[in-house]
Formats: structure tokens, C-alpha cells, sequence
């Protein structure tokens, strides 16, 4: 199975004959090379609600009619405010299995809102990582965090193939942080550095991380560039 990056943190992979997109930030994202207006899903998941992760989800949801996998205040949010219907609600520690393998939400450090056009402010929830079980192996998306030791307990409760993890610093963990986090808890067999390089704020030299990275095959992926899980 081919799991593909496409910039931020934007991930999509098929299993089971479904199409999965995580964190669908295209319009706006300068290092896309996606079309939210021609990309087809069966299901988006959102590890938070900032600009830069939820994206294109309702345009891409009103159109193919994906089912949203988010938390609860996000999908509240998503319902009332857009009328997205085909949604699910989960919450950090919850289980679930779909169609394509099962999901579970797992915590994160870092925070969560959306601002509107006005400028009001929207809390939504807590920030997640997310564990998928597929058909070809785990994936660990550890969506926008600081560096905490339960990413051991995550990686011991679901040995960990694939992990994409934050290295763009300032918002997230830098370069230092993620590679001990992949040496000394995660221990994944892959790993794909992602969050840099979008935004002057974030800039980074991934080949840093991968000379800092011991424990795991470290996977540089320009936009649109897959992996094989």
C-alpha cells in the first residue's frame, strides 16, 4: 500500500478499496500539488482544527459526500456552521472501525481553533494524533505536537510501520525533539518528516532530521511522493 504526502501535513492512502485524506490543506498551501476541486475521498480526518489542517474540508466533503472523522467540538462545528451531515465524532483513547481499518485518536500537545473571517475565535477541542490500522500496517500521524514521553505508551500499544511527525519547529517540535522522539519512544520502521518548509516560520533542512534519526528508515518525501507501507 502507497501512502502519498502532499505538503504540511497532508497524507492519503487507499486501503480496502477506500480513499483516506488526513489534514486536507491544498487551497492556500504553497507546497501542494493537489486540486481540492478534482481530488475524490471516501473519508477525511482532522487531527485539529487549524486553518492549516482542516483546509479544504467542506468543500471537499459537500462535494464527494467524504465522511468526517474528527473530534466532537470540530464536528459540531462542521455541522452547524457548513450542514456537513456525513460525519463521525470521535474522542482521544476512542476506537473505531471503518471501512478502510479502524481509527483511534490519541493526545497531542499544541492547541486547537479556528478564527472566522470576522475574527472571532472558535475553541475546538483538544488536539489529537492519530493511530490507523490498515490493511499493509499501522500508521502513527502525530498531527501538530510538542515532544511527550506517551508517545511511548502510543508506540508499545500499537508497534508503529509508518510515522509522520512534525520537524518545522517554532509551532511544533523541531528537528531535535522529533528525532529523539523517533529514537527513544516511537521506534517506527518508517518515518516521514513533515510541517516544514510551508511558511517562513517553519523552515527546516530535512536531511538533518534523517542524519539525526537512528531507530527508524527515514523517508523524505517532496509533495506528492509516496511510501510503501
Amino acid at each position: 500500500m502507497k501512502v502519498s504526502f502532499h505538503g504540511q501535513s497532508v497524507i492519503y492512502f487507499e486501503s480496502k478499496g477506500h480513499k483516506v485524506i488526513v489534514d486536507p490543506f491544498i487551497s492556500g498551501n504553497p507546497l501542494s500539488d493537489l486540486d481540492a476541486s478534482q481530488l475524490e475521498t471516501d473519508y477525511i480526518i482532522l487531527t485539529h482544527g487549524h486553518g492549516d489542517h482542516l483546509g479544504d474540508t467542506v468543500k471537499i466533503a459537500q462535494r464527494t459526500g467524504a465522511t468526517v472523522i474528527a473530534l466532537p467540538e470540530i464536528i459540531d462545528y462542521l455541522s452547524n456552521k457548513h450542514g456537513l451531515e456525513n460525519v463521525h465524532p470521535m474522542n482521544i483513547g476512542g476506537n473505531v472501525a471503518f471501512e478502510f481499518g479502524k481509527v483511534k485518536f490519541v493526545q497531542a500537545f499544541h492547541s486547537n481553533s479556528f478564527t472566522e473571517e470576522d475574527g472571532t475565535i472558535v475553541y475546538l477541542g483538544m488536539p489529537t494524533g492519530i493511530v490507523l490500522e490498515t490493511e499493509a500496517g499501522t500508521i502513527y500521524h502525530t498531527g501538530d505536537t510538542g515532544l511527550f514521553s506517551d508517545m511511548k505508551l502510543i508506540a508499545d500499544r500499537h508497534p508503529v510501520d509508518l510515522c509522520f511527525i512534525p520537524i518545522g519547529d517554532n509551532f511544533t517540535m523541531g528537528i531535535d525533539d522529533a528525532s529523539y522522539a523517533i529514537n527513544e519512544f516511537i521506534k517506527p520502521k518508517k518515518v516521514v518528516p513533515i510541517h516544514y518548509d510551508t511558511f517562513d516560520y517553519i523552515k527546516q533542512d530535512p536531511e538533518e532530521f534523517k542524519q539525526a534519526v537512528t531507530e527508524a528508515e527515514v523517508n523524505i518525501l517532496k509533495p506528492g511522493e509516496s511510501v510503501k507501507l
